[in-house]
């Protein structure tokens, strides 16, 4: 029997509550610490995928970090409601220089 896996966003009620029409489990928080605290309660389960509004991740550098070359979850990086901050496509950009040795983007 195959496993099911979870998809989940994290953020702000507004940023997130877009992506439960698209069948996301949806977590709005309200503070740094509670999405810490969703983030790793998330990584105990059959979550896959994180979004995590760029927001809250310029403040959690523990935990992206801890999860950063984990196979599951992956934690990606998305701008909220107040737009990017640029944070998502830097992480995207790195990853791409370890995996191929060069800045292809």
């Amino acid at each position: 029997m195959a496993t099911t896996y979870q998809i989940a966003v994290i953020g702000d009620w507004e940023s997130v509550m877009g992506f439960r029409a698209l069948g996301l489990d949806t977590y709005p928080v309200t503070s740094v610490e509670e999405a810490r605290e969703k983030v790793k309660e998330l990584a105990k389960t059959d979550c896959a995928v994180i979004y995590l509004t760029e927001q809250l991740a310029k403040d959690m550098e523990d935990v992206l970090s801890r999860y950063k070359d984990e196979l599951r979850p992956a934690i990606i990086l998305i701008p909220g409601r107040e737009g990017s901050l640029g944070i998502g496509k830097d992480n995207i950009q790195r990853a791409i220089e370890r995996a191929v040795g060069a800045d292809i983007l």
